[in-house]
């Protein structure tokens, strides 16, 4: 017998959350192009993904030195300036967890972000009052798309996998889902997840 999907748990960053470090550093770099190089050498998505996964930043500001020191002012401001990588909420994704909301469903966040920033975040968007358990992998010490996060949300929240809507914008961590038996959704837009979502009944049309 299928069982109904009763809980849905969201990702935040490029699902709930505007956040591309872009935001950031067009103001720091008058070329685009010298931009992108930046992201690409230096403050890398690996590099990055290091942080989500518990490094400290002193520790991931040291790693780029003596090599980038002349950039400690551009690596730095990852952290300082952080909030100016996320102008703002989507709110089209936000209207559907208020509508999850409204309708009784359980909501939950798993989220691959550095413990040092996002405390800061947390505070700054009401709709995070929302979520019933929230697990940040920099507190983890593990990012998704390790099943190991996963199995710490579910049994940290007493959640069955088969009872359970994750949806990321990754495609790779939506797969590590389905493959625990969550239902993972790749999330391309609030008029794809709410058509997602519908099919499932959580949402009415």
């Amino acid at each position: 017998m299928k069982v109904a999907r009763k809980v849905v748990v969201f990702d935040l960053g490029g699902v709930l959350l505007d956040w591309n470090p872009r935001h950031l550093y067009r103001k720091l770099f008058a070329d685009e192009q010298a931009m992108e190089q930046f992201l690409a050498r230096v403050c890398t998505p690996e590099w990055n993904e290091r942080q989500d996964a518990g490094r400290s930043f002193d520790d991931a500001i040291a790693a780029l030195m003596p090599q980038h020191r002349d950039k400690l002012h551009l690596i730095s401001a990852w952290r300082d300036r952080y909030p100016e990588m996320i102008p703002g909420a989507l709110d089209g994704t936000v209207a559907i967890a208020g509508e999850l909301r409204a309708r009784g469903v359980p909501l939950y966040a798993l989220t691959n972000w550095s413990a040092e920033t996002f405390p800061s975040q947390r505070r700054r968007f009401a709709f995070f009052d929302w979520f019933e358990g929230i697990v940040v992998s920099g507190e983890e010490g593990t990012i998704k798309p390790d099943p190991r996060i996963f199995h710490i949300l579910l049994d940290r929240y007493g959640l069955a996998a088969n009872e359970a809507v994750f949806i990321d914008d990754n495609p790779k961590n939506a797969q590590a889902a389905s493959a625990l038996g969550i239902h993972g959704i790749h999330f391309q837009s609030p008029a794809q997840l709410r058509r997602e979502l519908v099919a499932l009944s959580l949402l009415q049309e």
